[in-house]
């Protein structure tokens, strides 16, 4: 049976969207909230800002099913299912997380949550994944948002995997807003209107279509929005992926509302393709990816 462990006064456990389990984060610095369904940031509110991250109001809230925004979690792969029938994105973001540890200092808030091979063995969106791992999510709520991915191989033979915090922010209008920080960098564009399937960045990114770019960067990108800009910085990260569905894509996603595309931009911290992270027998890697917001 899985006890929770002892919460601060800043940490609440109760029932969230669809009566999922859903752990809230008050301080005088910020609130926030993650769901164990996926182990899923679905909130961040620095104090004196509005929302920072983007929900889709068509999202699920069903245990076992992806939650749409926030900060979904990619592992152990991105993009397509290795095996038919498998979901987009691997198996983290649908799984079932265990809270671990809760903790307050100096005002800022941190949840632990765990996810072991042993809690997906049963979960028919892993196929037969092969591979012994414990993967740790450390949050830390304040007024920077620090979420930090932990891999660890516990089995006896090399695990190869990616990963991506694929995290939706909220703006204003995302055919006016710019995200700057990858001039230079080389990316593989995967938009179906691509004119070549890789390219290099010149100046800031801008929107005008179906955007969906893997950079090969590991340098601090910005959203300059019309009030604000979010900062994204990070560590042990090879990848930036840019990403917006525009109009038809958009209209294809039952969990996405057909007008909400011009209130959102994915930012994605991520290691994926030929990035993919292989780690020995015992080896961990660590992904962490920080959040900023200034006026």
């Amino acid at each position: 049976m899985t006890t929770t462990p002892p919460l601060p006064d800043s940490v609440t456990l109760t029932e969230g969207e669809g009566g999922l389990p859903v752990l809230r984060v008050a301080t005088p610095a910020a609130t926030g909230e993650v769901y164990l369904n996926g182990g899923h940031v679905t909130a961040w509110t620095p104090a004196g800002h509005a929302p920072v991250l983007w929900m889709s109001g068509s999202s699920n809230f069903t245990a076992g099913q992806a939650i749409r925004g926030g900060i979904p979690i990619c592992f152990p792969w991105f993009g397509p299912g290795r095996e038919p029938g498998l979901p987009a994105h691997g198996f983290a973001r649908v799984a079932q997380w265990r809270l671990r540890e809760a903790r307050e200092e100096d005002g800022a808030a941190t949840l632990v949550l765990e996810l072991t091979d042993a809690d997906v063995a049963d979960l028919p969106a892993a196929g037969s994944w092969p591979h012994p791992f414990t993967a740790t999510l450390t949050v830390t709520f304040a007024a920077e948002l620090t979420v930090a991915l932990e891999v660890h191989n516990t089995g006896q033979a090399e695990l190869t995997y990616e990963e991506a915090l694929h995290t939706y922010f909220a703006v204003e209008d995302v055919r006016a807003i710019a995200v700057q920080g990858l001039d230079g960098a080389g990316y593989l564009d995967k938009a179906p209107d691509a004119p070549a399937p890789r390219a290099v960045q010149r100046g800031a990114v801008t929107f005008t279509g179906e955007t969906d770019r893997v950079y090969d960067t590991a340098a601090t990108a910005v959203i300059v929005d019309q009030d604000r800009s979010i900062g994204i910085s990070k560590d042990g990260s090879a990848n930036t992926v840019v990403w917006n569905p525009w109009v038809d894509k958009a209209a294809a996603m039952a969990d996405f509302g057909d007008e909400e595309w011009p209130e959102m931009v994915c930012v994605e911290t991520a290691n994926a393709l030929d990035a993919a992270i292989t780690l020995a027998p015992g080896e961990r890697h660590v992904m962490t990816a920080r959040y900023t917001v200034t006026s």
